[in-house]
């Protein structure tokens, strides 16, 4: 058996996998008909102008769909690792609630352009970005709260160091955005596509992609780490029949049906 046939592992896997290559197909394409410089641009930017705004948002649609899959099954997992912690099932529940606000902000992110629809692209990116920092903190505190017991400490370390990684690029990212949006290097700055060194801006510009990329980097590596995790899980979806038929009649006791959903056992 190989190692994304084990339990749900092959979710976390297929969600990077998704995403990177949403962001790749999406940047040839803009850089090959010269929509965008090839030198470090918005992510979003390489997905605003046709055709591979309809690839990148197509793309970022199912990648948010693996993301809600994925953080479902993580939230399932610590739940059943942990059923009577009151602590770690509060930080459960919020982490939760944390990540599925993320996967709200990418799917408005791969739909609403920022040429187009610039409130709300920016929601969208904040609710990824920021929803999804926390939601990774939220799920480091569940790792050391369950080490050494559930699993051990170099998990912790890991997702420790790309929470780091991640609040620094956003650290990041977030001043130098507010300075290069304040108004400061001109209104055009928001519908800007294409940026040469001479131009005002142009280094806040740099590091602001450049963080967003790092940032994304970040994101990636920490759903790896669940990957080990999801080697140990399956769900399983049970079909309770109320009749023997489907016209209004009274209930009549049937044997129920078990299915899998998404796995076998392991």
């Amino acid at each position: 058996m190989w190692w994304f046939q084990q339990g749900l592992s092959f979710l976390p896997s297929a969600l990077v996998i998704w995403t990177a290559a949403a962001f790749i197909f999406s940047y040839i394409t803009a850089i090959t008909l010269h929509h965008v410089d090839p030198v470090l641009p918005y992510i979003s930017d390489t997905g605003t102008v046709a055709p591979e705004k309809c690839l990148f948002g197509a793309m970022l649609n199912i990648a948010a769909v693996l993301c809600v899959a994925t953080i479902y099954v993580r939230y399932k997992q610590v739940h059943a690792l942990n059923p009577e912690e009151n602590r770690i099932i509060r930080l459960n529940k919020a982490g939760l609630v944390l990540g599925l606000l993320s996967c709200l902000g990418l799917s408005l992110v791969a739909n609403f352009q920022k040429t187009t629809f610039f409130a709300v692209h920016v929601c969208g990116a904040v609710l990824t970005f920021g929803m999804g920092s926390l939601y990774m903190f939220v799920q480091t505190i569940l790792s050391y709260q369950m080490q050494p017991k559930i699993h051990g400490k170099q998990v912790f370390w890991i997702r420790l160091l790309l929470v780091i990684w991640c609040g620094v690029s956003a650290f990041s990212m977030l001043t130098c955005s507010s300075l290069l949006y304040s108004g400061s290097f001109g209104a055009d700055v928001v519908q800007k596509l294409h940026w040469n060194p001479e131009d005002k801006g142009y280094v806040l510009h740099m590091i602001t992609t450049a963080a967003e990329w790092s940032m994304s980097l970040s994101f990636f590596g920490f759903f790896l780490t669940y990957i080990r995790d999801f080697q140990k899980i399956s769900l399983r979806v049970e079909a309770t029949l109320h009749g023997l038929t489907l016209y209004d009649t009274a209930p009549c006791p049937v044997n129920n049906e078990r299915t899998w959903l998404l796995s076998r056992d392991v």
